[in-house]
């Protein structure tokens, strides 16, 4: 294997001086050395061709025992010291002081055929900041990982990616559901790749320690690692950096919003400073269209993070950003003009995307009322989001469809199809119609148009769980087929239609199907 290495975080900036890997405050530096943990038996189970090309790895490299080795945890490459980042965050809206890697352990950095990328194991054992916990994961958590960080790359939400899945040969004791029954399961390891794994809570640390030396030496680190064209540092340009952090933060909430992802757990130290989506948690997506959901069971009673709420907490989360930030500018007229602009930039690009989910060109003030009724519409009875939109594509503006028959299939419960409900429904489809009449654009070109937004394809919580279960008995060709599906989510794939379906009802109240934890 021949990696181009780049360790320019590790380069540039200091690390803590105690070397011991034992769980502690950590007072000085931006990140600790620490070593993955040997594991028993390793195996790999899967690695992502993409991103196996885009490292310059070779087929017979990820076939080697040099690569099982130092994707779980045996081996380190000569001349790379892994380590763990510090950070803090709030959690659940409460500042929690030092948080950290608790279960990541970053490989180094190297760069790849289109750019610069920082590899890291997740699940490779405890470091400084694993608090209480074990720093390992188990095997379906990494399932889960694994394949929703390739799977989002592909419907076009910006993501950290995956290299590889490999399982350690270790148990590892968990809790599932937090109830007082731990249980063994088995041990696996993620490579998660990204740009940078640098969160928010990486600067809310120094600042809520009053080290602005240490803030402003981070600040000046990210802008000439991965925002070099804003220039070199300075007042202006610390602004400059926390728009650009910002409307990348918006961005990513209309792809969560507009593809039905519920993150789960948006705590401060969960938000990428790229606007990536990271830290694959107790994740889902929308069955039933339900502003309300939250896939989350810590979050169950308050739903701080269900999926109506994900923009405001993306900008709760930038008002502590511009917090931390604020001692290198020392005013605030600029941070609040930023955030304004995310207010008012989530309502054009809110209906920007909606428009581009019913096909409708030029949107404009008009269409929030048909959007608005539409979304009652979907709540009247449970609908599945994603069925529905897909199957959209195919009305047609003359209503030769009937657009009730045409979204049927979208329907759980259809004892509560009253007329009432069809009612509203067929109100609906006819403004619908009599919108689309009125643009310059044919039934075909407007279907395709719309089925470039509306995936048909997304990773369901029964789908992944299905591999779980598999995985457990040994038997790991599904996580291949959902990868390999997931790969196209916007194409037909007539071959695949039975992943075209909604949730079984066997998976309504099943753990891993419906809600998870945050160990999941």
């Amino acid at each position: 294997m021949d990696f181009k290495l780049n360790n320019r975080f590790s380069q540039k900036l200091p690390a803590d001086p105690n070397t011991e890997n034992s769980r502690r405050q950590v007072t000085e530096g931006f990140y600790s050395f620490v070593n993955p943990k040997k594991t028993g038996k390793p195996q790999l189970l899967h690695v992502s061709e993409e991103m196996r090309e885009e490292l310059g790895l070779l087929q017979s490299d990820v076939q080697s025992d040099e690569f099982l080795n130092l994707m779980t945890g045996n081996s380190v490459l000569p001349e790379t010291k892994p380590y763990a980042m510090l950070y803090g965050g709030h959690q659940f809206g409460n500042w929690a002081g030092q948080l950290g890697d608790g279960r990541a352990i970053n490989l180094f950095e190297t760069e790849g055929k289109t750019g610069h990328w920082a590899l890291q194991l997740k699940g490779a054992g405890e470091t400084p900041y694993s608090r209480s916990a074990d720093g390992l994961a188990v095997l379906r958590s990494s399932i889960r990982e694994y394949l929703m960080s390739e799977a989002m790359y592909h419907l076009g939400v910006p993501t950290t990616r995956a290299l590889s899945l490999a399982l350690t040969g270790d148990p590892v004791l968990r809790d599932v559901m937090y109830d007082g029954n731990p249980a063994y399961e088995k041990g696996a390891v993620v490579c998660r790749v990204a740009e940078s794994f640098l969160r928010f809570g990486n600067y809310q640390i120094f600042t809520a320690r009053n080290d602005i030396k240490g803030l402003q030496q981070l600040v000046d680190y990210t802008i000439e690692a991965h925002f070099p064209h804003l220039g070199k540092p300075s007042k202006d340009v610390y602004l400059q950096f926390f728009d650009e952090v910002t409307r990348r933060t918006l961005d990513l909430m209309i792809h969560w919003q507009r593809v039905g992802f519920v993150h789960g757990v948006m705590n401060t130290d969960n938000m990428s400073i790229l606007g990536l989506t990271i830290d694959y948690g107790p994740y889902g997506w929308l069955e039933g269209f339900d502003w309300g959901w939250t896939p989350n069971t810590t979050d169950r009673q308050h739903k701080r993070y269900r999926y109506g709420n994900q923009p405001n907490i993306g900008l709760w989360n930038l008002y502590q950003l511009a917090n931390a930030l604020y001692p290198l500018v020392d005013e605030s007229e600029g941070f609040e003009e930023i955030l304004d602009r995310y207010k008012s930039g989530y309502a054009t690009k809110s209906l920007e995307m909606m428009a581009g989910k019913l096909g409708l060109q030029n949107p404009g003030e008009a269409d929030l009322e048909l959007i608005a009724d539409l979304e009652a519409c979907l709540q009247l009875t449970e609908t599945d989001m994603t069925i529905f939109f897909r199957k959209l594509g195919d009305f047609k503006k003359d209503a030769s469809v009937n657009g009730f028959d045409l979204i049927a299939d979208s329907f759980y419960n259809a004892e509560e199809l009253t007329e009432a409900v069809k009612t509203q429904w067929n109100a609906w489809f006819s403004a619908y119609a009599k919108r689309i009449q009125n643009q310059n654009l044919t039934d075909e070109a407007r279907s395709a148009a719309m089925n470039r937004m509306n995936p048909k394809y997304v990773l369901r919580n029964y789908m992944a769980q299905l591999a779980i279960d598999a995985a457990d008995e040994g038997d790991y060709r599904l996580i291949d087929e959902l990868y390999e599906l997931l790969k196209k989510p916007y194409d037909e794939q007539p071959e695949n239609g039975k992943w075209f379906a909604k949730r079984p009802e066997w998976a309504r109240d099943k753990v891993g199907c419906s809600m998870l934890s945050c160990s999941s």
